[in-house]
């Protein structure tokens, strides 16, 4: 088991070497532009940023989604959130997409460990994008100033509109420390 440990170790730093070999001196890994590598914003013609009427007729015209509807569908405790969670036929267990103000934001995709495997998804990423930014026994990240490409193990694909996920992370920490500063006053008055 440590032997194949080690083995995938080594190819991973192989493959991150080589591409930074590849890109020349001075070239950052996976530099594609001034805020990183070209990342795609869709899958299946399913986008970053789509409305939830456009979202609901490609994953129903899609084969590869067992898309069922509105029933698909879940209002999160954010009003301007919603949620569309559906099962996937073959490749895709299952699939999540987060909208946030009517647009997707987050797409998610838990992949069939039968038939697709991590490192073969690995691959090809590194293919087409270069090494990952950010690389741990949990996951692989590529990453330019607007979208995140990640690879999670066991096996999931998430693809993260990178400046809505900062504005609600930036919110949530806003709401965090008013909470806290009243926390403490509560406190205090005693």
């Amino acid at each position: 088991m440590q032997n194949r440990i080690w083995i995938v170790l080594c190819v991973v730093l192989s493959v991150s070497l080589g591409a930074q070999e590849d890109a020349g001196p001075g070239t950052e890994p996976g530099a594609g532009s001034d805020s990183g590598p070209e990342l795609p914003r869709q899958f299946r013609g399913i986008s970053l940023g789509m409305g939830l009427e456009e979202l609901k007729t490609a994953l129903a015209a899609d084969a590869l989604f067992s898309f069922r509807g509105d029933r698909d569908v879940s209002f999160l405790p954010d009003p301007q959130q919603n949620l569309v969670e559906t099962t996937g036929l073959s490749f895709v267990k299952r699939a999540f997409f987060q909208l946030n103000g009517g647009a997707l934001f987050i797409m998610a995709f838990t992949m069939n460990t039968d038939l697709v495997d991590y490192y073969s998804l690995f691959t090809a990423l590194t293919e087409k994008y270069g090494p990952p930014d950010s690389l741990n026994p949990r996951q692989s990240v590529w990453e330019n100033g607007s979208t995140r490409l990640a690879l999670e193990r066991p096996l999931t694909v998430k693809y993260i509109d990178l400046g809505v996920f900062n504005e609600i992370v930036g919110d949530s920490t806003v709401q965090e420390t008013h909470e806290l500063r009243l926390r403490q006053e509560f406190i205090d008055a005693f």
